[in-house]
Protein backbone atom coordinates (compact mmCIF):
# COMPACT_ATOMS: atom_id res chain seq x y z
CA UNK A 1 0.00 0.00 0.00
CA UNK A 2 1.25 3.48 -0.88
CA UNK A 3 2.32 5.93 1.81
CA UNK A 4 1.05 8.81 -0.31
CA UNK A 5 -1.34 8.77 -3.27
CA UNK A 6 -2.35 11.76 -5.39
CA UNK A 7 -4.96 11.77 -8.13
CA UNK A 8 -5.64 13.68 -11.30
CA UNK A 9 -8.00 12.99 -14.15
CA UNK A 10 -8.30 13.81 -17.81
CA UNK A 11 -11.13 13.68 -20.30
CA UNK A 12 -10.79 13.79 -24.10
CA UNK A 13 -13.61 14.25 -26.60
CA UNK A 14 -13.10 13.70 -30.31
CA UNK A 15 -10.20 12.72 -32.51
CA UNK A 16 -6.62 13.83 -31.96
CA UNK A 17 -6.49 16.95 -34.14
CA UNK A 18 -10.02 18.34 -33.69
CA UNK A 19 -10.75 16.98 -30.24
CA UNK A 20 -10.35 18.71 -26.93
CA UNK A 21 -10.04 17.74 -23.33
CA UNK A 22 -9.66 18.90 -19.78
CA UNK A 23 -7.45 18.00 -16.87
CA UNK A 24 -8.23 18.34 -13.16
CA UNK A 25 -6.45 17.50 -9.93
CA UNK A 26 -7.97 15.96 -6.84
CA UNK A 27 -7.04 19.05 -4.77
CA UNK A 28 -9.00 21.30 -7.13
CA UNK A 29 -6.00 23.53 -7.74
CA UNK A 30 -6.18 22.56 -11.41
CA UNK A 31 -9.82 22.29 -12.40
CA UNK A 32 -10.99 21.59 -15.93
CA UNK A 33 -7.80 23.02 -17.47
CA UNK A 34 -8.35 22.90 -21.21
CA UNK A 35 -5.94 21.09 -23.50
CA UNK A 36 -5.98 20.17 -27.16
CA UNK A 37 -3.78 19.31 -30.12
CA UNK A 38 -3.20 23.04 -30.53
CA UNK A 39 -2.05 23.54 -26.93
CA UNK A 40 0.26 20.57 -27.15
CA UNK A 41 1.80 20.89 -30.61
CA UNK A 42 1.04 24.43 -31.79
CA UNK A 43 1.37 26.69 -28.71
CA UNK A 44 -2.38 27.33 -28.48
CA UNK A 45 -4.10 28.74 -25.39
CA UNK A 46 -4.44 26.12 -22.65
CA UNK A 47 -2.15 23.59 -21.03
CA UNK A 48 -0.56 20.30 -22.08
CA UNK A 49 0.90 17.23 -20.39
CA UNK A 50 4.51 18.32 -20.92
CA UNK A 51 3.93 21.73 -19.33
CA UNK A 52 2.28 20.04 -16.35
CA UNK A 53 5.20 17.58 -16.10
CA UNK A 54 7.65 20.52 -16.13
CA UNK A 55 5.66 22.29 -13.40
CA UNK A 56 5.52 19.14 -11.27
CA UNK A 57 9.23 18.49 -11.70
CA UNK A 58 10.14 22.11 -10.88
CA UNK A 59 8.10 21.92 -7.68
CA UNK A 60 9.42 18.54 -6.60
CA UNK A 61 13.05 19.37 -7.37
CA UNK A 62 12.91 22.77 -5.63
CA UNK A 63 11.50 21.21 -2.46
CA UNK A 64 14.18 18.48 -2.53
CA UNK A 65 16.94 21.04 -3.04
CA UNK A 66 15.69 23.22 -0.19
CA UNK A 67 15.58 20.19 2.11
CA UNK A 68 19.15 19.20 1.18
CA UNK A 69 20.44 22.74 1.67
CA UNK A 70 18.86 23.04 5.11
CA UNK A 71 20.04 19.55 6.15
CA UNK A 72 23.62 20.62 5.38
CA UNK A 73 23.44 23.82 7.43
CA UNK A 74 22.68 26.26 4.64
CA UNK A 75 19.88 28.86 4.69
CA UNK A 76 17.62 28.46 1.60
CA UNK A 77 16.02 31.92 1.60
CA UNK A 78 14.70 31.88 -1.99
CA UNK A 79 15.10 28.99 -4.43
CA UNK A 80 13.48 29.16 -7.88
CA UNK A 81 13.51 26.58 -10.64
CA UNK A 82 12.41 26.93 -14.23
CA UNK A 83 11.88 23.51 -15.81
CA UNK A 84 11.70 23.05 -19.57
CA UNK A 85 10.33 19.75 -20.84
CA UNK A 86 11.66 18.97 -24.33
CA UNK A 87 10.15 16.46 -26.76
CA UNK A 88 11.62 15.00 -29.92
CA UNK A 89 10.09 13.07 -32.79
CA UNK A 90 10.53 9.37 -32.14
CA UNK A 91 9.35 7.05 -34.90
CA UNK A 92 5.64 7.55 -35.43
CA UNK A 93 5.26 9.68 -32.30
CA UNK A 94 7.13 11.87 -29.85
CA UNK A 95 9.01 11.25 -26.63
CA UNK A 96 10.14 13.45 -23.77
CA UNK A 97 13.90 13.59 -24.26
CA UNK A 98 15.21 16.22 -21.85
CA UNK A 99 14.18 18.10 -18.76
CA UNK A 100 16.19 21.29 -18.29
CA UNK A 101 16.29 22.72 -14.76
CA UNK A 102 17.51 26.30 -14.39
CA UNK A 103 17.94 26.97 -10.68
CA UNK A 104 18.51 30.32 -9.00
CA UNK A 105 19.00 30.56 -5.28
CA UNK A 106 19.55 33.04 -2.52
CA UNK A 107 21.14 30.81 0.08
CA UNK A 108 23.13 31.71 3.16
CA UNK A 109 26.35 30.00 4.25
CA UNK A 110 27.24 28.50 0.86
CA UNK A 111 29.46 29.10 -2.16
CA UNK A 112 28.76 28.39 -5.84
CA UNK A 113 30.56 25.04 -5.90
CA UNK A 114 28.67 23.74 -2.87
CA UNK A 115 25.38 25.02 -4.31
CA UNK A 116 26.05 23.20 -7.59
CA UNK A 117 26.83 20.00 -5.65
CA UNK A 118 23.46 20.14 -3.89
CA UNK A 119 21.64 20.96 -7.14
CA UNK A 120 23.16 17.85 -8.76
CA UNK A 121 22.21 15.73 -5.76
CA UNK A 122 18.62 17.06 -5.76
CA UNK A 123 18.38 16.32 -9.49
CA UNK A 124 19.09 12.67 -8.66
CA UNK A 125 17.00 12.35 -5.50
CA UNK A 126 13.71 14.14 -6.11
CA UNK A 127 10.91 11.62 -6.69
CA UNK A 128 10.01 12.94 -10.14
CA UNK A 129 13.65 12.89 -11.25
CA UNK A 130 13.78 9.28 -10.13
CA UNK A 131 10.76 8.45 -12.30
CA UNK A 132 12.56 9.90 -15.32
CA UNK A 133 16.03 8.43 -14.69
CA UNK A 134 17.11 6.18 -17.53
CA UNK A 135 14.41 7.60 -19.82
CA UNK A 136 14.88 11.37 -19.82
CA UNK A 137 18.11 13.34 -19.70
CA UNK A 138 18.00 15.74 -16.76
CA UNK A 139 20.20 18.78 -17.27
CA UNK A 140 20.68 21.41 -14.59
CA UNK A 141 22.18 24.87 -14.35
CA UNK A 142 22.73 26.47 -10.95
CA UNK A 143 23.13 30.17 -10.22
CA UNK A 144 23.79 31.34 -6.68
CA UNK A 145 22.68 34.93 -6.23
Amino acid sequence: MADIARKANAQWMGDLKRGKGNISTESGTVKDAQYSFGTRFENGVGTNPEELLAAAHAGCFTMQLSALLAAHGHDPQDVRTEATCEMVKDGAGFKVSTMRLQVRGKVGNIDQAEFEKHVAQAAELCPLSRVMQGNVEIVHEAVLE
